[in-house]
């Protein structure tokens, strides 16, 4: 299954309910090409990192979306967006590779010592050694750490 996250920037100056309104227009097409919608949120009237058409502001919405067997309408969501003038700007992004990269970079084997050749493990000693915390110090040195 294929996951994505869509969120898409509104002009300030479209009214709350014409953005309701385009965003069920937007989860329809989704739906009616295969795909489910988990989660919608309306992020509302943010400030933009940079202006766009002399805008500082925009409302912001956000759809999750989950597709199976990577049949999906989104290519035709993001050509309506593309035409809408009320749209400033939109990001579709796929974070089904997001999170298999993030798993195999944690292994279930993370939480255990790493034992070495010998058959002892790799984990440095509790007092830390010379001159470790709650080792003693070099000869020479003074109780500020000097040397």
């Amino acid at each position: 299954m294929r996951t994505y996250e869509l969120v898409f920037v509104v002009d300030p100056r479209v009214s709350d309910e014409d953005v309701v309104a385009m965003t069920q227009e937007y989860k329809q097409m989704i739906t009616a090409g295969g795909s489910q919608i988990s989660k919608e949120e309306s992020w509302g009237r943010r400030k933009l990192a940079y202006p766009i058409a002399k805008l500082n502001e925009g409302k912001y919405v956000l759809l999750c979306i989950e597709s199976e067997g990577g049949k999906s309408s989104l290519p035709a969501v993001e050509h309506r967006m593309r035409q809408n003038d009320k749209i400033l700007r939109y990001l579709t992004v796929r974070t089904d590779e997001d999170l298999k990269r993030a798993a195999s970079r944690h292994p279930k084997t993370a939480g255990r010592a790493v034992e070495s050749p010998t058959g002892l493990a790799d984990a440095a000693p509790a007092s830390g050694g010379p001159g470790g915390p709650g080792g003693p110090a070099p000869a020479g040195a003074s109780a500020a750490g000097e040397v």
